[in-house]
């Protein structure tokens, strides 16, 4: 299933909508329908706006029955992007940080 990432509720935990379309049953008028679904993201590497790919899973918790398989895109967001942007940054020094806490030899 693909849905878009619309909350992020907790540590590797994720609320996603996943739209769908249903026709009347008397008027035949195509209705948009939602179902919202609690997702675990064992990495924590989704943001709100993403949409990804889930599948099914034993229970988890008290509502995820959910895990993500992988991100299908990425959130065009500019606060996600500088978010992405900051943790990246953080996990791996560049060149002229390492350089600076490296110790100095004589």
């Amino acid at each position: 299933m693909i849905g878009i990432v619309t909350s992020r509720t907790g540590d590797k935990s994720v609320k996603v909508t996943i739209p769908y379309k249903i026709p009347h049953p008397r008027y035949k008028k195509v209705i948009n329908r939602r179902s919202i679904v609690h997702v675990h993201d064992e990495k924590n590497e989704t943001h709100v706006g993403d949409k990804i790919e889930i599948m099914g899973t034993r229970p988890l918790s008290r509502l995820k029955r959910f895990r993500v398989l992988r991100i299908v895109t990425l959130s065009a967001d500019a606060e996600v992007a500088a978010d992405r942007a900051a943790q990246s940054s953080e996990a791996a020094p560049t060149a002229v940080e390492a350089a600076v806490t490296a110790p100095a030899e004589a």
